[in-house]
């Protein structure tokens, strides 16, 4: 079963390591991905380009060309993605929050990849608990959000020293 995970960036430019993004992707089987770049300023757009076209996997790009709040980014990610491909579960990350919270973009999709079907089964008992079916949105889950409730050992802090000597 296929997940769908949506990025949001925003002036993420020397956050990026593509050569790890297109690596990590490649590995990931069943994942269907959508890069959103909300309204960057700086080079984000552009390298979010290139990893969806070097990338052997399916990735999409969203560029939103006036800045919305982060809910409205995910919404829009979110759109696409159930127009696009016949998909029962889709998450979410906001680079924002990962910034926020002192973890690295690199650590939080190798952390993704290796733990996508923890996520999924998660999801979908969460899902099973609900007894009034949710709408479109509401079914949109954070990705950073159920890795810290299944307590996943996620090396978010020991990749940021690596990911700053890259800068």
């Amino acid at each position: 079963m296929k997940i769908g995970v949506i990025i949001i960036f925003h002036n993420n430019e020397k956050d990026i390591d593509t050569e790890f993004f297109i690596e990590y992707l490649n590995q990931t089987k069943n994942l269907e991905l959508c890069l959103v770049n909300n309204a960057s300023r700086d080079n984000t757009y552009q390298l979010l380009k290139e990893i969806k076209e070097s990338s052997e996997t399916t990735v999409s790009l969203v560029d939103i060309k006036k800045f919305k709040s982060g809910i409205s980014a995910v919404r829009s990610g979110s759109r696409f993605m159930f127009n696009q491909f016949d998909l029962q579960h889709i998450g979410y990350i906001s680079t924002n929050l990962i910034n926020s919270k002192s973890y690295s973009i690199k650590s939080l999709i190798k952390s993704m990849s290796k733990n996508q079907n923890i996520i999924l089964e998660y999801n979908i008992s969460i899902m099973k608990k609900k007894e009034i079916k949710q709408t479109l949105f509401q079914s949109v889950f954070s990705i950073i959000e159920y890795l810290e409730k299944l307590k996943v050992n996620i090396q978010f802090f020991d990749l940021q020293p690596e990911l700053n000597n890259n800068k």
